[in-house]
């Protein structure tokens, strides 16, 4: 398509447009054209953050298909760049921060219409990225939710790529962090020392760790605590990680590891947690895991579910809706991931057999997890380039920064729930009547 528009004419509306719009937005980021002219959004000198627009057709793009996805596949590719400031969250919250609804709210619609139209006469930009899930990426199709290659899509990327802003342990789960001022580390050993101490974990226990990751838990349970500890995990990359581990550590006689669907398992353990697999389960998949699970739990055993969650929504018909920033985690991140609210998580333990304890929240905890997770990526963009390429590197980062915020928010949550399996004989659940034992020095 060829716009009867000159160039000179399109950016002179853009020009004007921005400037209209920046009255209102007052954000001290300058937008950069494809002909270097410069068009700041709030007062001049303030920042250095810069938001660069390549070509004329990614603002066609942007006019024709005006979504989230639009963006981020602009931003990935390269058709927008963002550049000062520390990193990407330093750009997302100055513009949180200036953006206030209620004046942008008195814009003159017609006037920005005016200014823009004619960009839909410009052929636009179609970013492609090759990287997204090429199947049914809500997992809503029941014979895709026990198919393992969601869990491959997400955890292996490589190695490589997670130890670039992971820490040494290579935990890929909220930080515990006793200070807001602790560095990622010592909250990440601290998190694995609580979570022992939640399940009341002593020497000779059968432990069981359902998604063990690179096999942080297990290792750490096993050499402080003197358990027997068996980890699961649907990942190569992750088995081969953490078996390697083992090895290295001399935890052969206490630690096994598996390449298995938990529902396959079978035995009997004391202890058993799940960290940050509860998101892949699926609600309709609910009452499968919690009754596998206590299957696997001996009489009063000890069961900790650490999962994120979602805001309840009063209307229930909606509650199961996608959100535009939902599908693109699912098409490009975490495919066939799905929350629920923790009442929901809740309703299903105590009806499949448990007994609830302890249910607390960690949602600040995991703002600043995914905000260190991001800062660390960011500081490493060229071996994470290198590592997984430009169009990943992008998406990766925007999907760190995105879930900080969205944390930080409350849109989004994160609980642990300590449980136990309900005996026969039901009396005591075998847990101290205090929480004092959990923070002891």
């Amino acid at each position: 398509m060829c716009s009867i528009f000159s160039d000179e004419k399109l950016i002179k509306s853009l020009k004007d447009c921005l400037s209209y719009v920046a009255e209102a937005l007052q954000a001290p980021i300058t937008v950069i054209l494809w002909d270097g002219s410069k068009i700041p959004l709030g007062e001049v000198g303030k920042s250095d953050l810069t938001l660069t627009v390549a070509h004329k057709g990614v603002i066609a793009s942007l006019l024709k298909h005006p979504n989230l996805e639009t963006i981020m596949r602009h931003y990935a590719c390269g058709n927008i760049l963002i550049e000062g400031g520390e990193d990407l969250m330093d750009f997302i919250q100055t513009l949180r921060n200036s953006t206030k609804k209620k004046d942008l709210k008195k814009l003159d619609k017609f006037f920005i219409i005016k200014k823009l139209w004619p960009f839909l006469l410009v052929k636009s930009f179609k970013p492609r990225l090759d990287h997204g899930y090429a199947k049914d990426e809500t997992g809503f199709d029941d014979k895709q939710r026990n198919n393992k290659d969601f869990i491959q899509f997400h955890y292996d990327v490589s190695n490589a790529f997670y130890k670039l802003f992971l820490d040494p342990e290579m935990l890929y789960s909220c930080a515990y962090f006793k200070d807001w001022s602790t560095s990622l580390e010592q909250a990440q050993t601290d998190k694995l020392e609580m979570i022992c101490r939640k399940l009341r974990l002593q020497k000779g226990d059968r432990f069981l760790d359902i998604g063990c990751g690179w096999g942080a838990l297990v290792c750490y349970a096993a050499k402080n605590y003197g358990v027997k500890a068996h980890g699961v995990t649907l990942s190569q990359t992750q088995y081969d990680y953490a078996t390697a581990k083992v090895k290295d550590l001399g935890l052969q006689d206490r630690v096994t590891l598996e390449i298995r669907d938990y529902i396959t398992l079978d035995g009997q353990y004391d202890r058993i947690s799940s960290i940050g697999m509860f998101e892949h389960i699926g609600l309709d998949k609910f009452p499968e895991y919690f009754k596998k699970v206590r299957s696997l739990l001996r009489d009063n055993g000890t069961f900790l579910n650490h999962g994120i969650a979602r805001r309840a929504k009063a209307n229930k018909k909606r509650a199961r809706s996608i959100t535009p920033e939902k599908r693109l985690i699912l098409k490009y991140i975490f495919p066939g991931s799905e929350l629920a609210p923790i009442a929901t998580t809740l309703e299903a333990m105590e009806a499949y057999g448990f007994e609830i304890h302890d249910v607390e929240g960690w949602r600040e905890h995991y703002a600043l997890t995914c905000k260190l997770w991001c800062q660390r990526l960011s500081s490493n963009k060229e071996a994470a380039i290198k590592a997984v390429g430009l169009e990943k590197y992008r998406m990766w980062l925007s999907y760190l920064a995105g879930v900080s915020f969205g944390f930080w928010s409350g849109s989004i949550l994160l609980y642990q729930v300590v449980a136990t399996k309900r005996s026969k004989d039901k009396g005591s659940s075998g847990l101290p009547g205090t929480r004092a034992d959990l923070y002891a020095e």
